[in-house]
């Protein structure tokens, strides 16, 4: 006949366990939902600079003028504007870079400061 489990072989999870876990998962949700759209602005911005650069333009008001002109369309790109791109030629290629910071509102006084560089490949 089986013995019945006692307190040491049984498995599970606690009251306290399942809140902390919750609380946990919760939070850092929350902070991915809020970074999430500022990555995705990034990439966008990586994107356009690269597809400028491929193109070649020959100056640095036209290249300004491009990201204004994709930025009217491009919804998402809030952070940044022409005039805050660094043009250069390397080689006889443009290559455009750029940085910027973000400010995220978590809670109350608490902010996360996200710091983005990226440059034309």
């Amino acid at each position: 006949m089986r013995q019945p489990a006692t307190r040491f072989q049984q498995r599970g999870i606690s009251l306290f366990g399942l809140l902390f876990w919750g609380v946990l998962i919760a939070c850092t949700a929350v902070v991915g939902m809020r970074v999430f759209p500022s990555v995705l602005e990034y990439y966008t911005i990586q994107g356009v600079i690269t597809r400028i650069a491929k193109g070649n333009p020959a100056t640095v008001p036209a290249v300004r003028q491009e990201f204004d002109r994709i930025k009217q369309v491009e919804y998402s790109i809030v952070s940044i504007s022409g005039s805050d791109l660094v043009v250069s030629k390397d080689n006889d290629r443009v290559q455009i870079s750029f940085s910027y910071e973000k400010e995220i509102e978590l809670a109350g006084p608490a902010f996360l400061l996200l710091k983005y560089q990226g440059q034309s490949k």
